[in-house]
């Protein structure tokens, strides 16, 4: 039986409704589910290419109603196009993207962003912050949760006994302090030994760039990277059309995109929506497997145990 997905549109101005609806059309998504498209209202006109607040609460609409029907179990997974934080923004909604907002709609305790493809697999330690506020955001405590979660969650994947590499901050991991401010022995490195501890196979801090070399990137099935470009840049060089962004610690299924709203070329019949094929694959095979994970995963997964079924929608 092919499960129902939901595919939201994302901001109506960029090209998330090209390729939603385009995807929701194709056999090779027919093949694998039964897709349920989330957008602006029927009569909205939004111009292409332009930022607005109402594009901003068209989209961000368009997620509340496709979180509500997956809380109740009305489609098995969200795939998600992209939205626009500036929209966002003007339309008074404070998150800087779905990450945080799809934290805030479930309830979800601890949420990370991977990027995912057959190639390689990268979790991000922090997300949409500047790259100065980044030393100043990381704490053991985080860096713990990060790994913990990660070794959780990758056995959806097929990542059974999962190997996670944990990359530095500075410069060659920081070389004992000589580069930065002991980011890597304060927070890095003690968070690693804990992790070990519990019996989760983590190495780190790696010395970033070498990390990812393919001897290297090989040996590991996931790495988890302390800001944005550092996981994020690499990723795009080997999985720029195909690469999946999915929320790990939902206590949902979320896939999306990787990639923007692409402004410019929106409804011009340009845009390539073959991320969205693969999240959208994705999404269907996570959600066809689902029951072969134990109970004590999706505890885990969920932090406290229980699903938050009742949803916070913020005005």
């Amino acid at each position: 039986m092919r499960p129902r997905i939901a595919i939201t549109e994302g901001d109506p101005a960029g090209i998330g409704p090209e390729i939603a609806r385009r995807a929701a059309a194709d056999p090779r998504v027919l093949d694998v589910c039964e897709p349920v498209l989330y957008g602006a209202a029927a009569g909205d006109r939004f111009e292409p290419g332009k930022l607005s607040a109402e594009a901003g609460r068209a989209a961000y609409q368009a997620i509340v109603d496709a979180i509500a029907d997956a809380v109740r179990g009305d489609v098995a997974a969200i795939a998600t196009a992209p939205i626009n934080k500036e929209a966002l923004r003007l339309a008074g909604l404070p998150w800087n993207g779905h990450t945080d907002l799809l934290a805030h709609l479930t309830g979800a305790s601890r949420v990370a962003m991977m990027f995912y493809s057959d190639e390689l697999r990268v979790v991000l330690a922090t997300i949409h912050v500047p790259l100065a506020d980044v030393p100043r955001l990381l704490t053991q405590s985080l860096m713990e949760q990060t790994i913990d979660l990660t070794a959780v969650e990758l056995p959806r994947f097929n990542k059974v006994l999962p190997r996670i590499a944990v990359a530095g901050l500075n410069p060659h991991a920081g070389e004992h302090g000589l580069f930065g401010a002991h980011e890597e022995e304060l927070f890095v490195a003690p968070a690693v030994a804990q992790a070990r501890d519990q019996g989760i196979d983590a190495m780190g801090p790696l010395v970033p760039d070498a990390v990812f070399t393919p001897a290297q990137r090989q040996k590991y099935d996931a790495i988890i990277t302390l800001y944005h470009d550092q996981g994020h840049i690499p990723f795009k060089m080997l999985a720029f059309d195909t690469g999946v962004n999915i929320t790990l610690g939902l206590p949902i299924i979320r896939t999306s995109v990787d990639h923007g709203t692409a402004f410019d070329i929106a409804w011009q019949g340009k845009a390539d929506p073959t991320s969205l094929f693969s999240a959208i694959r994705v999404a269907a095979d996570l959600a066809r497997h689902r029951h072969h994970h134990s109970r004590s995963q999706m505890d885990a997964r969920n932090g406290s145990g229980r699903v938050n079924h009742k949803l916070k929608i913020a005005t």
